[in-house]
């Protein structure tokens, strides 16, 4: 039996049945919390970003107009969301040029050990915040590059080369490492035509 679209679900709401706004929920809170983790390194904070950013999904419902898709959407609130949530933690100095992103668990099945992760880590951290963003949604969250211009409100073009320019400058700084060089060859005979290593600058 075919499963109902996010669209189809978005109209039956419009339609009046408003619990079925709680299949998006279920279908797309995991993604949103581990976004949001990744950028707050906080479960408690990122557990509130899920919840303010499927409020607002509801609350603005009305202005979606499928023009992109419903996942790219909220993906965007949520990014938002956590960005407001770091602006409120100000007093801690921190803002999204310093929030570690965390390594996704399949990455993480790649590692050599803990200490490759953290060193990894440290690297990523160091992107600029729409390379980092890019690299995110695209290594760890699997999304298109057509997702990744959506969310990121850019052409197609500039978000494919905020990733490539991260993934140039990564490996740039991996060639050197060795322990990272070899989970970057793991990595990559799983993730991405093996673009950590293999990139050539044009």
């Amino acid at each position: 039996m075919r499963e109902i679209t996010d669209n189809e679900i978005i109209l039956l709401i419009r339609n009046g049945e408003k619990s079925a706004f709680s299949h998006l929920v279920r279908r797309h809170q995991k993604c949103v919390l581990r976004i949001s983790q990744r950028f707050l390194k906080d479960l408690s904070l990122a557990e509130d970003v899920v919840q303010e950013s499927f409020i607002k999904a509801y609350e603005r419902l009305h202005t979606f107009e499928a023009r992109s898709s419903f996942k790219s959407w909220l993906i965007q609130i949520a990014i938002n969301t956590a960005k407001n949530k770091l602006r409120d933690r100000r007093e801690d100095s921190t803002d999204m040029s310093t929030i570690p992103i965390a390594i996704a668990a399949i990455a993480e099945s790649h590692l050599v050990h803990h200490s490759v992760s953290k060193s990894l880590q440290v690297y990523i951290d160091e992107l600029p915040q729409k390379q980092k963003t890019a690299l995110v949604l695209r290594v760890y969250e699997d999304l298109s590059f057509k997702e990744i211009a959506e969310i990121m409100e850019c052409p197609y073009d500039t978000a494919k080369a905020n990733y490539r320019h991260a993934l140039l400058r990564l490996r740039d700084e991996l060639k050197d490492q060795l322990d990272l060089r070899q989970w970057a060859e793991k990595a990559s005979a799983n993730n991405h035509e093996g673009e950590f290593l293999s990139m050539e600058a044009e």
